[in-house]
């Protein structure tokens, strides 16, 4: 098994992963009013569209700062329907802006990422493993 191959497979588990944990989420959180089930499925979606942008980009094993700078743009491209999980989201794309400017050092940058990702983790399960 190749590099590649490895990494598109555990890619793919992990977006597995993501879906089984929003369908679940969707399964246990249904409101008592349409507005609130409305709200579950956004956030879903939003989950699911914050996984895809943490999937692509360079290996962030390999390639830390690249994968830090692959990530600013498409994670404020992503809009949220509530603003706790659009302010996580804002936090973690300016994490990986300080982490880029840092150049991956000190601990400053590698602290906010790591914060960061604990709270988007805290909204959508696994996205930012």
């Amino acid at each position: 098994m190749t590099i590649h191959n490895a990494l598109s497979q555990a890619r793919l588990a992990r977006s597995a992963t993501l879906l089984l944990a929003a369908v679940l989420l969707g399964a246990c959180g249904s409101g008592s009013s349409p507005h609130s089930a409305v709200s579950a499925a956004a956030v879903r979606k939003t989950c699911l569209q914050v996984s895809a942008v943490l999937s692509d980009g360079p290996d962030p094993g390999a390639d830390p700062v690249g994968y830090a700078e692959a990530q600013i743009r498409p994670l404020h491209q992503v809009h949220a329907p509530d603003k706790a999980l659009g302010n996580a989201i804002s936090a973690l794309a300016d994490a990986y802006r300080k982490f880029f400017a840092s150049d991956g050092t000190g601990s400053a940058g590698k602290d906010a990422v790591a914060a960061a990702s604990k709270r988007i983790n805290s909204f959508c399960p696994g996205a930012a493993s």
